[in-house]
This record gives structure tokens, C-alpha cells and sequence, in this order.
């Protein structure tokens, strides 16, 4: 059986770790940290494969292999962060007066960064709903480039349908990239529904224990590939080999984790959205979704991340989010233990109060990146922070 054919479950844990996985290696069965800078060469017209490790590093080239391998696309490539990764796919991609059509519910670093490249590089931005791919057939130019995606999206977890928005741009010679952070590749392959480009905020599902800041990119086309991998190097946005290591062993664990943070946000979805004191809930796997079915279609699961409206306002969530004991008020998410945030005032409070208005981000919304701790606990603490809200 050919490695490609072996079950998601064998591929977090064997691809890129084989024994004797490079030349010159031994038999380890875990990718050692290379921390070398520089690899010596017997002659000096043959350089071998690795030469400097912002080119490539043994360690870095274990887990690109893994990040392709379930992404079941080509390529992989690692990167220090999220918006390392973003950041190379605008400066390798476009150039100016190139057009962009984003999600407008996308996270807040992704718009800071997408602002900075209209006011310096002359880049433009339509934001549209893309659950309503009529909006993005509408938002087309002649100088547009690229759609860039979330599905599920952040933080109001709209779910878009990848396949038929990669199939009306790949009419116009479009790029579609998937930012697939929220659901990993556990749940949801957006390459294999069409995506050309999908993107990984790794600090998150992937690495999944709150202890390392990484991105990926994944993609099957050889020529997109070579302009990422030519900048990946050029800039020097590398992830460190000891970063490697830690995503390395932490995604051996991600179909347990994704089952577990999946099952205990069904179990807190359906507990919110029962709750005299909330408003709305935001969860894909609740049937009172309005994409539900979209999200049965596309992917395999529904994810562990949840947002939810508390009655009243800003007052009133800040009282509730300074109330709770078990969950951890930070941003971020993905990690084994449940974060909780105020999208307003932490991850989206780069953006405008009038780009968080349109967007649909109200002052009471808070966002739930439910951990894998006891499910009864977690709704206990809940429970306890509902009822020192005053409404």
C-alpha cells in the first residue's frame, strides 16, 4: 500500500517521520530537532539537498511532507505564523491594482493586513458575504486575482460553499484560497473541493496545545508552489526546527482532539441554545444553522469553535466573560483548554466599530474555543457565569 493511500489517522503520525526519512539520516522513529544553521558539502559543486536551513531544514521538510499529506494535496510549506503565511501569498501573488474578493466575516489580523496592502501597495478589497456566492459573481473585475475564504468563517462561523464558489471562479481564471484553521484537515479538505490555495493558522487545531505560533500553506499547482517556496526563503518567514518538532508531536494526537473538542461544542451549542440568557448561537453542527447543510456536504465534522450573542451588550458579556473560573479569557483557540473571548475588544478590535457593524460582530457577541476537559465541567462554569450576569 502505497503511503498516500494509508487512513488520516496513520498519516498524522507516520508521514515525514519515516526511518531514514533524508540522506545521511539514522533510524530515528521521531524527526530529530536539526538545529543546525548550515550543512557541510563534500564538494563544492554539489551542494546535496540541504544547504541552509531558511532554504531547508530536515525538521521543516518532515512536517511539510505531513502538512500536504493531509491537506491530500502536492505541496506543503511551513511557515513562522498564520500571517507570515497570508503575508507571502499577497507578496508572491499580486501585484498592485490586482483585486481581491474577501469573506467579509474573516479574522481581524487577516483585514489589518488586507488595509495595509490597499494603503501601501496598491491592492484593493471587496469584502462580501460569500455565503451568497451570487455576491462574489457580482464583485468580479477585470483586475481581479484572487477569493480569499474562511469556512467556517471568524468569528460568526458563516460556512460558505467552496466548491461552487472554486467552481465560478476557475470560470473567470480566479485563484481560491480556503483558510481551513477552524476545522482542520480532520474535518474538511478545501483542495480537494477545488481550493487552490489552502492556508493553516498551525498555532491553533494543528499544533493544538497553546504552546507554538506556526502557518502552512498546502496547494497541488507546481508553478504557485515554486513563487511561495522562492519567497518562503527570500523573506525568511521559517518556522524554527524546535516549532517543527513541537507540530510534529502535537498533530499525532489531532483526530482525538478534533473528535472530542467536536463532541463537547455540540454538547455546549445545544446547552447555549436552550439558555434564557443568550440571544443566538453560532455553531455549524446546530441544525438551526443557516448553512447547515452546506456543512454536511463539504466536510466530514463541524469543529469545536463556538460563538453566541449574550442578552444585553457589551456590559453585560464583559461581566459575563470576568465571571468564569474553568474557561481561559485569552484570544487564540485550539488549544486542549477551552478559551473564551469578546471578538469586539480582542481578536476583532483591530478592525473598525463600523467594519465589525457591517460584519455582523455585535458588542454582545463572545466567541468559545471549546477545550477537551469534562463537558459537565465546562457547562457547570458556564452555568455559574450566567448566573452573576445581571440581565
Amino acid at each position: 500500500m502505497s503511503r498516500k493511500d494509508y487512513s488520516f489517522d496513520t498519516r498524522t503520525i507516520h508521514v515525514g517521520e519515516e526511518a531514514e526519512f533524508f540522506e545521511g539520516s539514522k533510524n530515528e522513529v521521531v524527526a530529530p530537532i536539526y538545529l543546525s544553521s548550515t550543512y557541510a558539502r563534500k564538494e563544492v559543486k554539489n551542494p546535496g539537498f540541504f544547504q541552509y536551513s531558511r532554504s531547508q531544514n530536515p525538521t521543516r521538510f518532515a512536517l511539510e511532507k505531513r502538512y500536504a499529506s493531509l491537506e491530500k494535496t502536492t505541496y506543503g510549506l511551513g511557515f513562522a505564523s498564520g500571517l507570515a503565511a497570508e503575508a507571502t501569498i499577497l507578496f508572491a501573488l499580486l501585484k498592485p491594482g490586482d483585486h481581491i474578493i474577501g469573506f467579509d466575516d474573516l479574522y481581524g489580523g487577516t483585514k489589518r493586513l488586507f488595509h495595509q496592502w490597499e494603503a501601501n501597495y496598491g491592492i484593493t478589497i471587496s469584502l462580501v458575504d460569500a455565503t451568497q456566492p451570487l455576491q462574489i459573481r457580482e464583485a468580479i473585475r477585470p483586475e481581479t486575482k484572487l477569493i480569499w475564504l474562511e469556512s467556517p468563517s471568524n468569528p460568526l462561523l458563516k460556512v460558505c460553499d467552496i466548491k461552487a464558489i472554486t467552481q465560478l471562479a476557475h470560470m473567470h481564471d480566479l485563484l481560491v484560497l480556503v483558510d481551513n484553521t477552524f476545522l482542520s484537515p480532520y474535518f474538511q479538505n478545501p483542495a480537494v473541493l477545488g481550493a487552490d490555495i489552502v492556508v493553516h493558522s498551525i498555532t491553533k487545531y494543528i499544533a493544538g496545545h497553546s504552546d507554538v505560533i506556526g502557518g502552512a500553506i498546502m496547494l497541488n499547482d507546481k508553478t504557485l508552489y515554486e513563487k511561495l517556496k522562492f519567497c518562503q526563503n527570500s523573506l525568511g518567514v521559517v518556522p524554527s526546527p524546535f516549532d517543527c518538532y513541537l507540530v510534529l508531536r502535537g498533530l499525532k494526537t489531532l483526530s482525538l482532539r478534533m473528535e472530542k473538542h467536536q463532541s463537547n461544542a455540540m454538547a455546549i451549542a445545544t446547552y447555549l441554545e436552550n439558555h434564557p440568557k443568550v440571544a443566538k448561537v453560532y455553531y455549524p453542527g446546530l441544525k438551526s444553522h443557516p448553512q447547515y447543510e452546506i456543512g454536511l456536504r463539504q466536510a466530514s465534522g463541524f469543529g469545536g469553535m463556538i460563538s453566541f450573542e449574550i442578552k444585553g451588550g457589551e456590559k453585560e458579556a464583559v461581566q459575563f466573560l470576568e465571571s468564569l473560573e474553568l474557561f481561559t479569557l485569552a484570544e487564540s483557540l485550539g488549544g486542549v483548554e477551552s478559551l473564551i473571548e469578546h471578538p469586539g475588544l480582542m481578536t476583532h478590535s483591530s478592525i473598525t466599530a463600523r467594519e465589525r457593524e457591517l460584519a455582523g460582530i455585535k458588542d454582545s457577541l463572545i466567541r468559545v474555543s471549546i477545550g477537551v476537559e469534562d463537558k459537565a465541567d465546562l457547562i457547570s462554569d458556564l452555568e455559574q457565569a450566567f448566573s452573576k450576569t445581571n440581565l
